[in-house]
């Protein structure tokens, strides 16, 4: 057997679809577990619909996810590999040849100043290997336009003529495309050559059980990487949409993935998009993230949302990544979580002034812990924290210090939720905490804290 080699081949079109991003990967999957290829192919031969920025899309998606390519362009303007780069808009004299050859067999003829290909009308089979044996009904079938009259190739035939010339052994697609295999097949046939073999994927559909399209939400893989999901778990979650790894398994290393990937193991039914289970298994990842892989992956994600927080003191930036740390799931929910601490000209929130300062006691409280705190020691402790709230609250008459440490966390931070109070209030230090708990008072006693903004 050959040795393997697969291709993915992108249109650039404004974004990588979900569904292109799990055919890449699948892919790439096949060639590492065989010990093959993979090729990238850009087809832009669509030139009225091609733009620079929609490659550069395709090239940061795929190296985002990790999957590296071993032949084609290199994103910068050079060539992975020992040919390529791979742009079928730089492939013309190519198409050329092969055309000259295919009206050489006498199955080609102009209609109209286009050249069509003669389809055979006998049935045409299929032998995929994730679908099985499919045959299509070719007696009435109209013959293929392979060149347009303008002169430019059609898809149909450049692919074909690609995955020729390439040497592709297994083209893994989307079921969407099994259609058009038996036309390709036919070409293959033409040119007197063997076609690779196919495996046609099946579709992923969104939750209303349609196709999922580029209209859907979180269709585009770039979605994830600006809400801050780590690569591991979208590269994860896209295995399990198509292919099992079976004893309902769903959290796997990569190097474990590629051990057991194989193409005889994919699904043959559809795949739902699941947004909570790509969210869970997210969040799996991010619990099992060691201290410095956290502290890398928020270094770089910070410093495009909030490069503030470079500016923070060391001390006080890795004290707050790690309180907040357990409460998050995302880099975009902990640059949201950071917001209050790196200014001192805080919003409150609308729940907080609803639930929290519309109480009428709650300026005597605030003045209490204000006084509670600017007495403590320094540094302040958990201990101490919490013995100040519930002093607050037993000369309040309370029986529990509850609505003290809600108050008291709407006023440090204006949000009603959190992560670990009297842990945050050891990072933020005595002199932050007083001087946040003066602010609020303040405003509360101004009333610019009631029910609303």
């Amino acid at each position: 057997m050959n040795k393997v080699r697969v291709r993915f081949a992108p249109s650039p079109t404004g974004l990588l679809h979900i569904g292109g991003a799990r055919t890449a990967l699948f892919n790439w999957l096949y060639a590492r577990h065989m010990g093959g290829t993979f090729v990238l192919r850009v087809e832009d031969t669509d030139q009225s619909r091609n733009t620079q920025e929609a490659v550069d899309v395709i090239f940061r998606g795929m190296r985002w996810l990790g999957l590296d390519w071993d032949e084609g362009p290199d994103g910068n303007g050079g060539v992975k590999g020992d040919k390529g780069p791979y742009f079928q808009s730089q492939r013309g004299s190519i198409y050329t040849k092969y055309l000259d050859k295919l009206q050489a067999t006498g199955k080609t003829y102009e209609d109209g100043g286009a050249l069509k290909f003669k389809m055979p009308k006998t049935p045409g089979v299929v032998k995929d290997l994730v679908c099985g044996d499919v045959t299509f009904d070719r007696t009435m079938e109209p013959d293929l336009v392979i060149r347009r009259k303008d002169g430019s190739p059609v898809f149909h035939f450049v692919n074909v003529v690609d995955d020729l010339e390439m040497g592709i052994t297994h083209v893994i697609r989307g079921e969407d495309h099994l259609s058009n295999t038996h036309k390709h097949i036919a070409l293959y046939e033409a040119l007197g050559v063997t076609p690779p073999q196919f495996a046609h994927i099946p579709l992923i559909l969104n939750q209303g059980g349609s196709k999922m399209s580029k209209r859907d939400d979180g269709a585009a893989l770039g979605f994830y990487e600006e809400a801050g999901y780590l690569p591991a778990a979208v590269r994860n979650y896209l295995c399990l949409l198509g292919w099992s790894p079976g004893a309902n398994e769903e959290i796997l290393s990569i190097e474990e993935i590629v051990r057991r990937f194989d193409l005889k193991d994919l699904n043959r039914s559809n795949a739902r998009f699941d947004g909570a289970k790509l969210f869970w298994i997210n969040g799996e990842y991010w619990r099992a993230m060691k201290n410095d892989e956290f502290a890398k992956f928020a270094e770089a994600s910070l410093a495009k949302s909030r490069p503030a927080v470079a500016a923070l003191p060391a001390d006080f930036r890795n004290g707050l990544l790690g309180v907040i740390r357990e409460k998050i799931r995302t880099g975009k929910e902990l640059a949201e979580w950071l917001d209050p601490y790196l200014t001192e000209d805080y919003p409150y929130s609308e729940e907080a002034r609803k639930k929290q300062f519309s109480n009428p006691e709650a300026g005597k409280w605030l003045t209490a812990l204000e006084k509670g705190f600017s007495s403590s020691a320094e540094p302040l402790s958990e201990i101490e924290a919490e013995a100040v709230c519930k002093k607050v609250a037993e000369e309040a008459g309370l029986p529990k210090p509850a609505k003290v440490i809600h108050l008291l966390r709407s006023a440090v931070s204006g949000h009603t939720v959190g992560p670990s109070l009297f842990h945050l209030l050891v990072v933020l230090g005595k002199s932050k905490v007083v001087a946040r708990l003066m602010r609020t008072r303040i405003l509360w006693e101004e009333g610019k804290l009631g029910g609303s903004a």
